[in-house]
C-alpha cells in the first residue's frame, strides 16, 4: 500500500509558513523544528509540511518564460470565499489572480513566501 501523508513545500522559514497555513487550516503543527514542519489534522488525514529550502526563489504567476515556473499549487475549498479570502490576506497571502467578477467563486493567492493556492466555492 502507498500512502500521501504530506505535500512539502519549500521555504526559506518552515516555522513561520507553518503559523500562516495553520491559520488558514485551522490544523495543528505536529513537527517544529528549524528546518522542517508538519501540519496534519486531527483525524490523522494527509497534511501539509514545510522544508527548509534557504534559496527558495518564488515562482511567477501568471507564468513567463524563463522566469521559476510553478509547481505546484494548492486547491483550498471554502463555504465562504469574503471570509476565506480576509483570513488569507490578514495572515499575509496577496491576490495574485482569480476573477474580478465578485461572482466568480475562485480567489488565487501567493502565501508569504510565495506559493500560489485557490480559494474556492464549490459549486
Amino acid at each position: 500500500m502507498i500512502r500521501l501523508t504530506a505535500p512539502v513545500l519549500g521555504t526559506p522559514d518552515p516555522r513561520g509558513l507553518a503559523r500562516f497555513y495553520q491559520r488558514l487550516l485551522g490544523w495543528p503543527v505536529r513537527d517544529d523544528g528549524p528546518e522542517w514542519a508538519t501540519l496534519r489534522p486531527d483525524d490523522g488525514g494527509t497534511g501539509l509540511s514545510f522544508q527548509l529550502e534557504r534559496d527558495h526563489v518564488p515562482p511567477v504567476w501568471p507564468p513567463e518564460p524563463g522566469t521559476q515556473q510553478v509547481q505546484v499549487h494548492l486547491d483550498l475549498e471554502v463555504d465562504d470565499l469574503d471570509a476565506a479570502c480576509a483570513l488569507a490576506e490578514e495572515a499575509g497571502a496577496r491576490r495574485i489572480g482569480g476573477y474580478d467578477d465578485p461572482h466568480e467563486l475562485v480567489r488565487i493567492y501567493a502565501d508569504p513566501v510565495g506559493h500560489p493556492f485557490c480559494l474556492f466555492v464549490r459549486v
